[in-house]
């Protein structure tokens, strides 16, 4: 077997990879910005959220910009993991297209004559439109120059003459040299974190007949398993649903690689086959470009069937306290099934995500240490347990109940309204800790009573397991007096000039977030009260 000219080989990688680059960040310039909004009305299905992965990924020749689009838009809340996932695996697909690139063009041009010019016209349009997508469109075709120089400089390489690298020592032991191109493939994936580099240089080697087609197919295998690397340094110290999706990426690239191993010659037989069907000719780059299309797919098959089950298992994966208090305790899909039995288990989960909520308000309501407005919890498990309440309703509401049991299920859901407006007006309530020098000492005591009064009745109104708010007799009148007598004291105040308008406003923005705070909260007690008494759970 002849040696290979590492120098030539060097020079090529480094052109493709700054080829590919140039042309990545020339496309996410051009298509970017329509990404997000195609994202967003693409993953409704699964199938959809496949071919979006697929196709946007051959468009800006990037997967890892499809994830982190598709993971923002996770973690906003805005797509289910579930849904997310076939985004991942069409990114998967759509990184073959890379190959055909250089099996099909690379190979069948004279590539300086296809080359120079692209650089030429590319750099031009760069030069004319530098912050334009005119611009964003001259360095992607600038970048496909360089990557083809690159492929140039890989066929030089490989097609004679020095003696830098020899692979007869790594080749023809049967399943042992195909398993050592597989780690190979992998390691050179992850060093140069461009499964498409690696994909050139096999494609280069086997069209120069310097790999069998068997160990070129175990070392495409190793870089698809090297894509993962990517995924896996990107995940270090990242929030729990990037962490699930580079999870489900590693999952997908095992599943698909170790299938791809067992039955290779299996697989080797079919893609011939295919090759034939298609009439793409005979070429060993063309082989192991569909090669690694056909078993990228067939992991697509393969997870069809299992992703509900391993969409379920990456949510019990990296789960925050927050998310552990957040996860509803009462309610869930085989309780939704019966109305009736729903009923009951929501007004617990309302009642419970109540109990959360009213707490933040006490807390927030409590002055920090020195008298300042105390920072906002770094544990808020509220906004995670209000939309699973929301969700739980929705799928109650597609079963057949009676009058009762739907009126029942209306005043539940009001009363999740009534706490997610206190969860919003907690934010407001920390105005009622400034003390400026305009306050006068009894303008200060009346603010520091007016928060405990808060404070005391949010205690009460906490859900009771009776389902009878405790309030005192009077509790709700004194507290609109004491409001009333502070606001009047604040508007006075500033329209004499002892305290400055935007201060005075300020103030009376916290302590009005604050009444209204109070008001919902017994409003939610009063509705919950008009339910019969829960047992102890």
């Amino acid at each position: 077997m002849e040696g290979i000219n590492l120098a030539a080989m060097l020079g090529g990688v480094g052109l493709f990879l700054l080829g590919m680059t140039m042309m990545t960040d020339g496309l996410k310039l051009a298509v970017g910005p329509s990404l997000s909004g195609l994202l967003h009305r693409w993953t409704a299905t699964r199938l959809r959220g496949l071919l979006f992965g697929i196709v946007a990924t051959a468009l800006v020749q990037s997967s890892s910009a499809i994830t982190v689009a598709a993971i923002g838009f996770v973690n906003a809340g805005l797509l289910p993991l579930g849904q997310s996932l076939w985004v991942f695996f069409g990114a998967n697909v759509g990184t073959t297209f890379t190959g055909w690139l250089v099996a099909v063009i690379g190979f069948k041009l004279k590539l300086e004559a296809a080359a120079l010019p692209l650089i030429g016209v590319g750099v031009l349009l760069r030069l004319s439109g530098q912050e334009t997508r005119r611009g964003a469109i001259g360095n992607a075709l600038a970048g496909f120059g360089v990557l083809f120089l690159g492929i140039g400089f890989l066929q030089q390489a490989f097609a004679a003459g020095g003696n830098a690298i020899d692979l007869s020592q790594l080749s023809g032991h049967g399943l042992w040299s195909i398993l050592a191109f597989v780690l190979a493939g992998a390691v050179l994936t992850a060093m140069m974190q461009a499964s498409a580099a690696t994909l050139a240089i096999v494609l280069t080697l086997a069209e120069a007949g310097v790999l069998p087609l068997s160990e070129a197919a175990g070392a495409v295998i190793g870089a698809n398993i090297g894509t993962t690397a990517t995924a896996l340094l990107a995940s270090i110290g990242a929030t729990p649903n990037a962490r699930r999706a580079a999870l489900a990426h590693v999952l997908f690239n095992l599943l698909t690689a170790v299938v791809a191993l067992l039955a290779l010659p299996l697989l080797l037989a079919l893609i011939g086959r295919l090759r034939e069907l298609l009439e793409l000719g005979a070429q060993p780059a063309v082989t192991l470009a569909l090669f690694h299309s056909v078993f990228n797919l067939l992991g697509v098959i393969l997870m069809w069937p299992l992703t509900e089950r391993l969409s379920r298992y990456l949510e019990t994966r990296f789960r925050t306290r927050e998310e552990e208090i957040g996860r509803p305790r009462y309610i869930d899909r085989n309780v939704g099934a019966v109305p009736a039995l729903a009923v009951d288990a929501l007004q617990r989960e309302v009642s419970r995500l109540g109990n959360i909520v009213l707490e933040l308000a006490r807390q927030r309501s409590t002055p920090a240490d020195g008298d300042g407005a105390p920072a906002w919890p770094a544990l808020d498990p509220f906004p995670a347990l209000a939309r699973a309440i929301v969700d739980f309703v929705t799928e109650v509401n597609r079963h057949p109940m009676p009058a009762d049991t739907a009126r029942n299920l209306a005043a539940l859901l009001r009363v999740h309204r009534y706490y997610d407006t206190c969860h919003e007006l907690c934010a407001e309530i920390a105005a009622i800790h400034a003390l400026p020098s305009g306050v006068d000492a009894g303008q200060a005591e009346a603010m520091r009573d007016l928060a405990a009064q808060a404070r005391q009745l949010l205690e009460q109104l906490d859900p009771q397991p009776s389902g009878q708010p405790q309030l005192a007799e009077n509790a709700l009148p004194d507290f609109e007096l004491a409001y009333h007598a502070l606001k009047a004291g604040l508007l006075e105040a500033g329209a004499s000039g002892r305290l400055p308008i935007a201060t005075m406003e300020e103030l009376l923005g916290g302590f009005s977030a604050l009444r209204r705070l109070v008001e919902q909260a017994h409003k939610a007690a009063s509705t919950l009260a008009g339910f019969a008494p829960l047992p102890a759970a």
